[in-house]
C-alpha cells in the first residue's frame, strides 16, 4: 500500500483586513482554517454540508458557507467574519430586538444580514425573508431577526 503524503500549500488570506499566511492541505475548508489555524471561532460548524448557515462568512461582500468553500478558493478574496463586524449596527440591532436565543446560529445570521444591507438597496420584506431562508435556527423565530434587519435599513435610510 503506497501512502503518499499530501503536499501542503502556502496560502495568503485577507481576513477582516488582516493578511494571514497559512500552510494547508488543498482540501482544507475555509471554516477549518478560520477556527483551527487562525483562531477565529465565530463561524460555527453546524451541518458541515452548507445547509444550516451557522458558518456563514462574507467573501468579497457576499455571504458564503465556509464549510463548503475550500480555503484555497478564498486566496485573493476579501473575507469578513463575525469578528470583523465588531460594534456594527446589525450586531446592535440583534441585541436590541432580542434576535437570538442560544446564539449558536447568530453569527451566520448577522453575516447574511450584513451582506444583504450592503448589497441590496431598500430590500422588500420578501427579499429579506428570501435571504434569511439560507440560515436555519431552531431556537427562535425569524420575526425578531426581521425586525433587527429592518431597523438597520430604516436607520440607514434616515427613517428612525
Amino acid at each position: 500500500m503506497d501512502i503518499t503524503p499530501v503536499n501542503r500549500l502556502n496560502v495568503s488570506l485577507n481576513i477582516n483586513n488582516e493578511i494571514y499566511q497559512v500552510e494547508i492541505r488543498p482540501f482544507t475548508t475555509l471554516l477549518s482554517v478560520l477556527r483551527q489555524e487562525i483562531g477565529l471561532t465565530g463561524a460555527k460548524p453546524g451541518c458541515l454540508n452548507g445547509d444550516c448557515g451557522a458558518c456563514t462568512i462574507m467573501m468579497d461582500g457576499l455571504p458564503y458557507k465556509s464549510c463548503i468553500i475550500l480555503a484555497v478558493e478564498a486566496a485573493g478574496k476579501k473575507i469578513t467574519t463575525i469578528e470583523g463586524l465588531k460594534n456594527t449596527l446589525i450586531q446592535q440591532a440583534f441585541i436590541e430586538h432580542f434576535a437570538f436565543q442560544c446564539g449558536y446560529c447568530t453569527p451566520g445570521f448577522i453575516m447574511n444580514c450584513q451582506a444583504l444591507i450592503s448589497k441590496v438597496q431598500n430590500p422588500s420584506k420578501e427579499t429579506i425573508k428570501e435571504w434569511l431562508s439560507s440560515n436555519i435556527c431552531r431556537c427562535t423565530s425569524y420575526e425578531e431577526i426581521e425586525k433587527a434587519i429592518t431597523s438597520v435599513i430604516q436607520h440607514n435610510n434616515g427613517n428612525e
